[in-house]
């Protein structure tokens, strides 16, 4: 194995080994507590991460903050695996449609640009731009679908 290969397995290791022990950290704190979304935030470009932060997207009973930022890191860092990134875009579509979390309701919908692969996200999307009863979430979904058109013309879409 060469320097470069250790380096890589070395750093993977420990970007693994942070969230692991950020996850921990997050799952032991109070419903309602503002280090939840912090951890978000520390977990940002950690690749390890993904799968928790689809779990706390998808959540309706967990901190609403903590879901703004999850679907936040989500459309920044899309996951590159498909089966995951399916689920990142299913997970978003349930925020949005959480009827008490209008705030969770307009991340997601401003979230799921990178996801519109998927024929069912595209097609929620088109709906709530067009026909949603909160106009920020109407105007984020519409972000959105512009976001998704730029994302495909540039070729910078993901998978």
């Amino acid at each position: 194995m060469n320097d470069t290969n250790l380096t890589t397995t070395t750093e993977a290791a420990s970007a693994a080994e942070a969230a692991e022990r950020l996850i921990a950290e997050f799952r032991a704190l109070p419903a309602g507590s503002d280090r939840k979304r912090e951890i978000i935030t520390e977990l940002d470009d950690n690749t390890q991460a993904l799968p928790f932060l689809v779990s706390v997207v998808a959540d309706p009973g967990e901190y609403d903050l903590a879901r703004v930022e999850s679907a936040t890191v989500l459309r920044l860092w899309p996951p590159a695996d498909p089966a995951l990134r399916h689920e990142a875009g299913r997970a978003l579509l349930t925020a949005l449609r959480d009827p008490a979390e209008d705030l969770v309701r307009q991340y997601a919908a401003m979230s799921l640009a990178p996801y519109t692969d998927d024929p069912v996200v595209a097609t929620v999307l088109d709906t709530t731009a067009r026909a949603d009863e909160d106009p920020l979430v109407r105007d984020s979904a519409r972000f959105s679908i512009k976001e998704a058109h730029r994302l495909q013309e540039t070729g910078a879409g993901g998978p």
